[in-house]
C-alpha cells in the first residue's frame, strides 16, 4: 500500500510540474536584470528548447517551461522570475491572446548564429552590441572583409555591422586624429587588405563589402546596425558611380561634381540625401541629426517609441519591447536620421517627438531584414575617443540596450509569426 502511495504521489508530483511554468518578468518594478534575462532566453534556445515571447504583457515578458536547472540559472544570473502553476499560465495565456488586448504570443524556437563584422586592429572606442553581447553572454563570431568576400556569412542568422565606416574615408578622423597611431594603423590595415584582396582603393574594397552585406539580407539574412554602420553603406552605394574621397584617403583628389552623380536606386533606405565632400567636416551627408541634437541639449533629448498591434504586426513589436515608451537620446557619428532622406516602405519604430529625427528603423528586402539604430552607445551620451568602455552591471535595466537585444532574439521567432 506505502509503494501504491508513493507511486501516486510521484506521478502526481511529475503531472504538476510538466504543467508548471517560469515566467521571467520584464516590466519596470519586477526585473532586476533586464539584460540579461535575454541571455537566459538565448541559451534556453541553444539548448534546443523553446519558450513563449509575451509581447506587451509586462514589458514583454518570457514565459519557459519549468525546470530547476532554468530556475537556478535565473538565480546565478540575478534575473527576476515568477513561478506559474498550470491555472495561473492558462490564465496569462488568456489574456494575452485576448481580442480586447493588444498583445500576443510568439514562440521562439531556433536560436539565431552571430556574426559581427569587426576589424582585426582595435580601435580606441566600443561598440555597444559587443558589450551586450558580452554581458549577457549570448556567443558570436568575429568577422571581417576577406570573410565577407570568400562568401562566410552564408553560416550566420544575424549581423552586427560594427561602427564601420564604408565609404572608405576612415570615419572622418583626419582632421582630428590623421597623426594618431591607432588612426595611422587603421588605414595601414584597410590598405593591406584592399592590396590583399585586389583592389587598388580601400573605397572600392568596401563597396564590393557593401554589395555582399546586401545580398546577404536579400537571401534571408537579419542584419543590425548602430552609428556609421547605418548610413555608410548606402552612401557608398550611392556614389559607387563617382569618386567622394579626397586625397588624404585614397591619393587622389575627390571628384567636385560627386553629388550630381549619385545613383539613389541600389540604396537600401536613403534617397535624395547630399555627401558632406569637406574631409575636415565630421560628417559624412545631411542625413545624420548630430547637429541639431546638441543644439537641443541632452536633458530634452528623448525618442519615443511607437506602438504596434502585436498581433498584426509581430515583428515591430518585438523590435519595441521595452519597460518604458520613451528612452533618453544618445549620440554617435550618425546619431539618427532625417525623416525625408527615409525610402518610403521602411518601418519607423521611434522618433524624437515634434521633430523630424528619426531614431530606429525597421525594413525588408528580399527574404531578408535589417535594422538601423542611431547612436554610439545608449548609456553613455557622448562617447569620446579613448573613453572607457561603458560597465553594463551599472546599467542592468537599460531601456537603451534592451533594444539591441530585441533584434538579437527575434530572428528566432516562429516564421508564421514573422509577417509584415
Amino acid at each position: 500500500m506505502k509503494r501504491i502511495i508513493l507511486l501516486f504521489f510521484l506521478v502526481f508530483a511529475g503531472s504538476i510540474s510538466a504543467q508548471q511554468k517560469l515566467l521571467i518578468p520584464m516590466d519596470v518594478n519586477s526585473q532586476t536584470d533586464h539584460l540579461r534575462a535575454y541571455g537566459i532566453a538565448y541559451r534556453h534556445l541553444l539548448g534546443g528548447k523553446e519558450l513563449d515571447w509575451l509581447l506587451n504583457y509586462r514589458g514583454g515578458s518570457f514565459l519557459f517551461d519549468y525546470s530547476s536547472e532554468l530556475m537556478g540559472e535565473c538565480t546565478q544570473k540575478g534575473v527576476s522570475y515568477e513561478l506559474l502553476s498550470g491555472t495561473q499560465a492558462a490564465q496569462v495565456y488568456a489574456e494575452v491572446q485576448d481580442e480586447e488586448n493588444n498583445m500576443d504570443v510568439v514562440r521562439l524556437e531556433k536560436v539565431a548564429k552571430i556574426a559581427v563584422y569587426v576589424p582585426p586592429n582595435t580601435l580606441p572606442w566600443d561598440d555597444a552590441v559587443q558589450l551586450a553581447l558580452d554581458y549577457v553572454e549570448i556567443p558570436y563570431d568575429k568577422i571581417w572583409d576577406e570573410e565577407v568576400l570568400q562568401g562566410k556569412l552564408k553560416d550566420y542568422d544575424w549581423l552586427h555591422l560594427h561602427h564601420e565606416d564604408f565609404t572608405g574615408q576612415y570615419g572622418k578622423f583626419f582632421a582630428a586624429y590623421g597623426s594618431s597611431p591607432w588612426y595611422i594603423l587603421q588605414k595601414q590595415t584597410n590598405e593591406d587588405m584592399a592590396s590583399k584582396l585586389g583592389y587598388s582603393k580601400v573605397s572600392q574594397l568596401k563597396l564590393a563589402v557593401v554589395k555582399k552585406l546586401k545580398d546577404y539580407v536579400t537571401g534571408g539574412g537579419f542584419m543590425f546596425t548602430m552609428c556609421s554602420g547605418t548610413t555608410t553603406p548606402d552612401i557608398a552605394l550611392a556614389s559607387q558611380y563617382t569618386d567622394i574621397c579626397d586625397v588624404m584617403y585614397d591619393g587622389d583628389p575627390a571628384d567636385p561634381n560627386a553629388n550630381d552623380k549619385l545613383d539613389y536606386n541600389d540604396c537600401m533606405v536613403f534617397q535624395n540625401f547630399r555627401i558632406l565632400q569637406n574631409p575636415y567636416v565630421y560628417e559624412y551627408s545631411d542625413i545624420d541629426i548630430t547637429d541639431q541634437e546638441l543644439m537641443s541639449g541632452q536633458f530634452s533629448d528623448y525618442f519615443t517609441l511607437f506602438d504596434f498591434s502585436a498581433k498584426i504586426d509581430p515583428v515591430p513589436s518585438m523590435l519595441t519591447q521595452c519597460h518604458t515608451s520613451v528612452i533618453k537620446g544618445f549620440l554617435g557619428q550618425e546619431s539618427g536620421f532625417r525623416e525625408e532622406f527615409i525610402k518610403p516602405g521602411m518601418t519607423l519604430l521611434a522618433k524624437n517627438n515634434g521633430t523630424d529625427w528619426v531614431r530606429y528603423i525597421h525594413g525588408n528586402l528580399g527574404r531578408g531584414t535589417f535594422t538601423l539604430y542611431g547612436g554610439h552607445d545608449p548609456e553613455d551620451y557622448q562617447h569620446a575617443v579613448g573613453d572607457p568602455k561603458t560597465d553594463l552591471s551599472f546599467y542592468k535595466n537599460s531601456p537603451g540596450y534592451r533594444l539591441i537585444l530585441n533584434n538579437v532574439l527575434f530572428p528566432a521567432a516562429k516564421k508564421k509569426k514573422l509577417k509584415t
